[in-house]
């Protein structure tokens, strides 16, 4: 597989493009991403769905451009795909030889079915795990639903009921009791869905989700894995369906959306009363994702290997290249989490995040070996992005924090995501072992040379090469109750 893979998505409203590098096997970061709101579908719908030569023009020049960067990257590999509007344009073939005669590009138009399989499943592989979910991509000429379970699709369906299609057969001649009626009955046709979890995808879902972000002075700037339940969801959509283009503005969504919005809006807002979700999560990947998952994972069943997240390993394979001490100290970190866990009473859950913080404890010194700790901090709540949820995010960055002579709780920030993390206590702790675990290996001696037990008065450590550890011990502050000796 090319290093770099250029994916484009030709949708009825949109066209976008990711550029995606790839740093190891399945590791892979977003170089570039571009978006322009071509709406090849344009009057398509008032004219039997054929493609309109403005809009076959414009989206002709976007495609130039979006090449034209794609190769400045050294793009080998660029793969495009189109959606509803080329689906179901009669006069779709003049776009394609047009596209294939100016740009030397082969267009692959794709079913409403492929397009429900791409988007789930790179939420399948790229959001936490969730045991059952429906995923929901609002596009402009259709939307994709796929019931996505243990990791795997397992249903597909695509309904003709899109942004732009509701736009320009309902809104556009102000008839939103016949919008509603043509959803509604369009939506007989999905069986019932046995979940209480929607995952939205999509440019409509992603906005309104942005906006409410904003709207509740949210703790985490990141959309991808945002969490939310369908009251607060459903009384939002109330606001933005009666909302005039001053007020839409108030409730922060973007000028470029104002025309459709509204009509995404009422889809949305239609398919949570029929399914009857709960909780609501977005989706920041979506069609392009699953492109290239696609083609990465073509080998290994379109699923990553157990335990595999590409997040971190992008942040290992970029930052953690000097030695193998970050793998050391997640060794060390899970043997005294196991040996302190039963006793501390804390929950086992956060084994997890306390090892993938042990691996990125020192990716900061790829930046700059001074306060690495801030810098190890910013990198990973930055790029942590993929199989995580945010209050994983905020304690594995947070873990990553470290100050003299203060613990894991006096380093929360103030009107920031100390609202996603557990309890002070077990803040500390883990803050305190993870620490511990890197200063016992000060002399980069291996973790397996230590031995650890429990007596009456703590827990002992026993090693050679201890001396530097001894030294730093006491620039950690250990929780009440949490006793360390060293012994050579």
């Amino acid at each position: 597989m090319a290093k770099c893979t250029a994916v484009i998505d030709i949708g009825s409203n949109s066209m976008r493009m990711a550029v995606f590098q790839k740093t190891s096997r399945f590791a892979f970061h977003i170089l570039h991403e571009v978006k322009s709101s071509v709406r090849i579908s344009e009057n398509a719908y008032k004219n039997g769905g054929h493609l309109q030569e403005d809009a076959m023009r414009r989206t002709a020049q976007a495609i130039g451009e979006f090449l034209s960067i794609a190769h400045s990257f050294g793009t080998r590999k660029i793969l495009c795909v189109a959606t509803s509007a080329l689906r179901d344009a009669p006069n779709a073939t003049v776009f394609l030889s047009r596209i294939r005669a100016e740009h030397n590009l082969s267009i692959k138009v794709i079913s409403g079915e492929k397009e429900a399989y791409f988007g789930g499943m790179a939420c399948a592989n790229l959001l936490p795990a969730i045991s059952t979910a429906i995923t929901v991509d609002v596009g402009g000429g259709s939307s994709e639903f796929t019931v996505v379970q243990n990791g795997k699709v397992e249903q597909l369906f695509s309904l003709n009921i899109g942004t732009v299609r509701i736009k320009e057969l309902f809104f556009d001649r102000d008839d939103s009791a016949g919008a509603i009626a043509y959803i509604d009955e369009t939506l007989k046709q999905l069986p019932p869905f046995d979940t209480n979890t929607l995952i939205g995808i999509g440019g409509t879902f992603r906005a309104l989700a942005r906006a409410l972000m904003k709207k509740e002075e949210y703790p985490l700037k990141k959309l991808h894995a945002f969490t939310t339940n369908d009251i607060s969801f459903l009384r939002f959509t109330d606001q933005i369906l009666n909302a005039s283009p001053k007020k839409l503005r108030s409730l922060f969504i973007k000028p470029d959306r104002f025309d459709t919005i509204k009509p995404g809006t009422l889809i949305l807002e239609r398919i949570l009363k029929h399914i009857q979700a709960k909780t609501l999560i977005c989706s920041g990947v979506g069609v392009r994702e699953g492109v290239f998952l696609s083609d990465l994972l073509r080998n290994s069943g379109d699923t990553f290997p157990a335990n595999y997240n590409p997040s971190v390993r992008y942040l290992l394979d970029t930052y953690a290249v000097h030695s193998d001490h970050a793998q050391q100290c997640a060794h060390l970190s899970k043997r005294l989490f196991e040996l302190l866990q039963p006793s501390l009473g804390i929950n086992p859950k956060y084994q997890h995040e306390l090892i993938i913080a042990a691996k990125l404890l020192s990716i900061g010194v790829g930046v700059r070996y001074y306060e690495y700790q801030r810098h190890s901090h910013y990198l990973a709540i930055s790029a942590l992005d993929y199989a995580l949820s945010h209050p994983q995010i905020a304690l594995i960055s947070h873990l990553l924090l470290f100050k003299k002579g203060n613990s894991a709780s006096d380093l929360i920030p103030k009107a920031s995501y100390g609202s996603l993390l557990p309890d002070n206590f077990t803040l500390d702790v883990l803050s305190a072992i993870l620490r511990l675990s890197h200063i016992l290996l000060a002399s980069r001696v291996n973790a397996a040379t230590l031995t650890l037990y429990k007596d009456s008065d703590g827990v002992v450590v026993e090693g050679k090469h201890l001396y530097l550890a001894r030294e730093q011990l006491k620039n950690v502050v250990l929780p009440k109750g949490l006793k360390i000796t060293l012994h050579d």
